[in-house]
């Protein structure tokens, strides 16, 4: 499913996004590296045992960018102006290698573009996942999202 037009969405809108994804060693080696992220809790197996969570934790800015971008194909994927901004950023529960995520969408607000009359802004409340049903990350993101009437 591509991307949705403003006109075409609904405050309450829910959808459980098709794909998932298992979170890997070299994804989070990768993406620690690429960030110049040298958290030991990241990419230090030894740190991370000697911590309180006994093992390897999932880099956060991964697994924001993760829930971001398992969204897409269902949200904005080739209807998006540009993401606005996104709001109250949580990561309630750790995540960690070999998990596997799920994401789901609501919209929580629709609202004209004051600037831009082909366009309107559309508020997600987006979750991720994990394989035991707790929440892993939670944001709102506001999308200038293009109209099918523009």
């Amino acid at each position: 499913m591509a991307g949705r037009f403003f006109d075409s969405w609904q405050v309450g809108d829910r959808i459980a996004h098709e794909i998932r994804r298992t979170v890997t060693e070299t994804d989070n080696l990768l993406f620690s590296v690429m960030t110049h992220n040298p958290q030991p809790l990241h990419i230090d197996v030894e740190a991370a045992k000697a911590s309180e969570f006994g093992q390897i934790l999932v880099n956060g800015t991964f697994t924001f960018a993760l829930m971001v971008g398992l969204s897409v194909g269902d949200t904005t994927l080739g209807t998006l102006v540009a993401n606005l901004g996104y709001d109250k950023l949580v990561m309630p529960n750790p995540v960690f290698l070999g998990d596997t995520l799920r994401a789901t969408s609501e919209v929580t607000e629709l609202k004209e573009s004051k600037s831009r009359p082909g366009a309107g802004i559309v508020t997600f409340r987006h979750e991720l996942i994990n394989q035991r049903d707790a929440v892993v990350c939670q944001c709102l993101r506001m999308a200038l999202i293009k109209k099918a009437s523009a």
